[in-house]
């Protein structure tokens, strides 16, 4: 029985570590084939006339490509919408009720920081003036950030930094308290493991360039 209980226990172990290494490592590799693949596929549809301005993929709807020069000149991972877990597992989502890329109110968005491809897992090394630009099928778009990325971190239950101006309820960081702005917010874990916490940023638009 001793020799069994161990066995049984050598073998949880096993399929335990396998699982921490799939969530670790295979879930990036897989996740980064699809933003390539997703990324290629939106430059490629979007060089065409009258080009629809989102691409339906069974991960969502993409509508935009994300690039962080901050993070390196080959960061490129698309935008979906909505937040669901099929969505984070492609790239960025943009939360429903949150603005549209280069509309006036808060364009807010999520990411992984492990795990999936892992797009924010250096927020917490953004400066602010580090640029967010945003390509779609109609424009360009490039905001700079006002707050670093480990400027904020608040629990997940914040509501307030969807808002369309967030204005934190503690009188700490926030963006500028103007109305209508084109405002930009990052959201990701604020460790990279499990935790209820969430790292923010905000940003706003400084210009806009028809593809």
């Amino acid at each position: 029985m001793v020799r069994r209980l161990g066995a049984l226990m050598v073998v949880a172990g096993l399929v335990l570590g396998g699982w921490v290494a799939w969530q670790v490592w295979g879930t990036n590799w897989q996740s980064e084939r699809r933003h390539t693949a997703l990324v290629e596929d939106a430059t490629r549809v979007w060089t065409e006339p009258g080009a629809a301005p989102t691409i339906e993929s069974e991960y969502g709807d993409v509508s935009a490509v994300v690039r962080i020069p901050a993070f390196g000149q080959d960061y490129a991972v698309p935008l979906l919408e909505g937040t669901s877990d099929e969505a984070l597992a492609a790239g960025f989502g943009r939360f429903a009720d949150s603005a549209r890329p280069g509309a006036r109110g808060n364009f807010a968005l999520a990411a992984h920081r492990i795990t999936h491809g892992e797009p924010l897992r250096d927020m917490p090394g953004l400066d602010v003036g580090d640029e967010v630009v945003v390509e779609t099928a109609r424009a360009t778009y490039t905001y700079v950030l006002d707050t670093a990325g480990d400027a904020l971190e608040v629990p997940f239950t914040a509501g307030w930094v969807l808002a369309a101006l967030p204005r934190n309820p503690d009188g700490g960081v926030q963006p500028s308290q103007a109305d209508g702005q084109r405002l930009i917010t990052l959201t990701t874990c604020s460790e990279l493991f499990h935790t209820d916490d969430r790292l923010v940023a905000f940003g706003h638009l400084v210009e806009t360039e028809p593809r």
